[in-house]
């Protein structure tokens, strides 16, 4: 098992390196994983799996339903939620099926709702099904007043972005692939058959070369010689509502949706919480990740139509991520054989749903730019941690606690952590190498207090197991 984040690089060139270790990155490492005969490098800029867009989403489990019928990301969208499903329930990913309700506010948006629903019965969701505002109010009683009706899309769920990507980066790694964290790629060649990245660390050579890099996917694609997109990144600021507020919705609730995306909603997470947004703001600034005064009462003024209840509860954090947003209405995934390279761009808001159909599908055109993936064989199975409020805490269950006392030392009271779990994110296979990891590993200092209570204990911990 290697994971490094300091130090020289291997000088041997890898058969492939993958560049991004986000929620597709690392989906791509675990599939190529399934070929041991295979040395992958997964290299990332940041010190964590998972840094940029796939911390920082809606973290919706999506079926599609509302895809542009006949593309790549409608096809990858639909194979991908019924495999990544598969998965969670494998792996111990948490996963909640509350189904979706797309809520219409006028007659212009309920007379499109028949549309949607042949939508989603041509993109593989035939059991979705139109209801009256009474059908409405009854399923969601604190809705706000003056909807007309809904779409019912009952295969829609929530899920845990963080341990999903957790899950692949830790299935690769212990398969063999290289993870390179806080390794920077400044420039790239191809000099001879051979990619070599310059990156912060030094230099590192592959044969094949995979571009999964998010918000900078396409100045990696332009240094290849190539201009088939630009990515402008597109700003979602969130609110994070506490516990409290979880009676007051029970699916996720959609509005209709806009050519800039699929506008403001509300939902329950598996943490416990309610998410109220995104915005949708295109900006210049890559590295724009606050969250600003007129976002968030943008995001107030809607939630108040939507679900007047939730403003009057108390707000537990706030966020903002960057989506890679493109001048294409598609993914833009593209093989280029005479380079050895295949890139991975415009993955937008779905592709944490479609991240294993994707990586399948990547590893399909590197085979047929050349690569000769060798036997096949599965990875050990993973069991992450159950972080969802749908499984009891180590602390809750007794054979646990009698088994390991350190189970029963609750650190994080919000979250009800223990001094266990903590240990057992620190020295796993890819530990967190700052507090904001810890949080997304164990729920340290995510609760209603962030951190206030329990923020020194849970550094104390942390600084010890550092080497």
């Amino acid at each position: 098992m290697t994971v490094t984040a300091e130090g020289p690089l291997p000088g041997p060139p890898y058969d492939v390196a993958i560049v991004g270790a986000g929620v597709v990155g690392c989906a791509i490492a675990r599939e190529l994983a399934r070929h041991p005969a295979l040395r992958v490098a997964l290299v990332e800029a940041q010190d964590d799996v998972g840094q940029g867009t796939s911390k920082a989403n809606t973290a919706i489990l999506h079926t599609g339903f509302d895809a542009t019928s006949g593309s790549l990301e409608a096809t990858l969208v639909r194979e991908g939620s019924r495999r990544l499903a598969a998965y969670a329930a494998e792996s111990g990913i948490p996963v909640e099926r509350t189904g979706a309700l797309l809520v219409a506010w006028d007659e212009e948006q309920l007379a499109t709702l028949p549309g949607l629903a042949e939508k989603a019965g041509r993109n593989g969701c035939p059991d979705t099904r139109l209801l009256g505002a009474d059908e409405l109010y009854a399923r969601e009683p604190h809705l706000g007043p003056g909807a007309l009706g809904a779409l019912h899309v009952p295969g829609e769920s929530i899920i845990c972005p963080w341990t999903t990507t957790l899950a692949y980066a830790t299935q690769a790694v212990r398969a063999g692939v290289h993870l390179h964290l806080g390794t920077r790629v400044v420039r790239s060649e191809r000099p001879n058959d051979v990619h070599v990245l310059t990156t912060s660390r030094g230099t590192l050579r592959a044969r094949y070369l995979v571009n999964a890099a998010g918000l900078h996917a396409d100045t990696l694609d332009r240094a290849l010689g190539h201009d088939d997109f630009t990515v402008t990144p597109r700003r979602g600021q969130l609110i994070v509502h506490d516990r409290f507020a979880r009676p007051l919705v029970r699916h996720i609730l959609l509005p209709v949706p806009t050519a800039l995306g699929k506008g403001v909603l509300i939902a329950p997470t598996v943490h416990g919480n309610v998410l109220l947004g995104p915005t949708a703001e295109d900006l210049d600034d890559r590295r724009a990740t606050r969250t600003t005064a007129e976002g968030l009462a943008l995001l107030r003024e809607k939630g108040r139509r939507i679900l007047p209840a939730l403003l009057d509860e108390e707000v537990t954090a706030v966020y903002a991520g960057l989506r890679a947003a493109t001048e294409h209405d598609d993914y833009r995934i593209a093989a280029h054989r005479e380079q050895a390279y295949v890139t991975v761009g415009g993955i937008r808001s779905t592709g944490l749903t479609a991240s294993m159909a994707i990586a399948g599908h990547v590893v399909g055109l590197l085979a047929g730019t050349g690569l000769h993936l060798g036997p096949m064989r599965e990875p050990e199975p993973v069991r992450m941690p159950g972080i969802g409020e749908a499984s009891p805490r180590p602390c809750l269950r007794p054979e646990l606690v009698a088994a390991d006392p350190e189970y029963g030392v609750l650190v994080c009271h919000c979250e009800r952590v223990s001094r266990g779990e903590i240990r057992d994110a620190l020295a796993s296979t890819v530990p967190p190498r700052a507090l904001e990891g810890l949080r997304r590993r164990t729920r340290a200092g995510a609760g209603r207090c962030q951190g206030f209570h329990c923020g020194a204990a849970v550094r104390e911990l942390f600084e010890e197991a550092r080497p």
